[in-house]
């Protein structure tokens, strides 16, 4: 027989297993919902802009938001997958990795502030600099060049897709060096004389004059299509009385009256758009230049057509996509 000690034993350790195999929204307290947005600005600086916004979503849907602010793309996807969150703002790039690979959905997409056009990707050198577009496009190998992270949106994939690959040039052929480093960092060896040209997203390039006392005076050269504003995603199988819920809340945020949109405006948000995956045909469309532009570079002729023809087709999609809406893409 066994004894009531080790039954118990057994017992309270069957529990400890079952409650090491629960996802994380599972062992959380019902109502509650973990919500991340990724950022570069600094959490303290989030936290005070999203606060309020948070507070009213609590209101307005019933739930228990927590929120996290974060600057990793691949942590914030791999919570995503891992149910340790319910659903966030993601940067395109990671956005698309969350759709692909951790069963996220695109569900809307921020609406670009009053008086803003949205993000761009820019290309921009010091003042005093005699650097100019047309230089930079002689590809005469003279030139440094800081272009962020490899897959970076604003930093590295649109300057190829929007400024490059369309003149048959490849970026590592064109300057002396290429130097991958974020996008913060490129600006400072710019103002230090360490690099002739920085690519760089337009609003990072706002928050840094703020931040970096040092960055002195710059000058843009160049300054891609708008960007799609980064999406609002959450876990595919989410409850959908909790779907609904966020749905309406940001769908609807920001029409409520002058106290809304002050809020949406110190986040630097004009309210909120429905979108779907579509959202991403953009950042597709960049990625699959690149990985062209690479093929090039390799010279292997299958892979070159094989990428070429992933090109063509995502493109053909996105001309469909807008032929249908009537709005560019970055617009879903």
């Amino acid at each position: 027989m066994i004894s009531r000690r080790l039954l118990a034993v057994v017992t309270l350790a069957g529990v400890a297993l079952a409650a090491c195999g629960r996802a994380p929204q599972e062992e959380s307290e019902a109502g509650v919902i973990h919500f991340s947005i990724l950022s570069p600005e600094p959490a303290a600086s989030l936290d005070k802009a999203w606060s309020p916004i948070v507070t009213d979503m609590e209101t307005s849907t019933g739930l228990m938001v927590k929120p996290k602010f974060v600057t990793d793309g691949p942590e914030l996807v791999a919570a995503l997958r891992h149910h340790a969150t319910d659903f966030g703002l993601f940067t395109n790039q990671a956005g698309l990795e969350a759709v692909r690979g951790a069963d996220g959905e695109v569900f809307a997409r921020p609406a670009a502030a009053q008086g803003s056009d949205g993000d761009h990707a820019i290309l921009v050198v010091g003042a005093k600099s005699r650097v100019t577009l047309d230089r930079v496009l002689k590809c005469d190998h003279s030139l440094t060049l800081g272009a962020g992270e490899a897959l970076s949106t604003a930093a590295s994939l649109a300057p190829e897709t929007y400024l490059f690959a369309p003149r048959g040039l490849r970026p590592a052929k064109c300057f002396r060096q290429v130097r991958q480093a974020p996008q913060e960092a490129n600006l400072q060896a710019l103002a230090a004389g360490r690099l002739d040209v920085v690519a760089i997203s337009a609003a990072r390039l706002a928050l840094a004059r703020r931040s970096i006392k040092s960055l002195g005076e710059i000058r843009e050269i160049w300054r891609s299509p708008a960007l799609p504003e980064n999406p609002l995603i959450w876990r595919k199988d989410l409850d959908p009385a909790i779907k609904e819920k966020l749905r309406q809340f940001f769908l609807t945020y920001g029409q409520g009256g002058a106290a809304q949109r002050a809020k949406l405006a110190s986040a630097g948000l004009g309210g909120f758009l429905p979108a779907d995956n579509s959202h991403l045909l953009p950042m597709r469309e960049m990625e699959a230049t690149h990985v062209w532009l690479e093929a090039e570079a390799g010279g292997d002729k299958a892979k070159i057509d094989a990428a070429r023809s992933a090109l063509d087709a995502v493109t053909a999609e996105r001309l469909e996509l807008e032929a249908r809406t009537r709005a560019p893409a970055a617009a879903q």
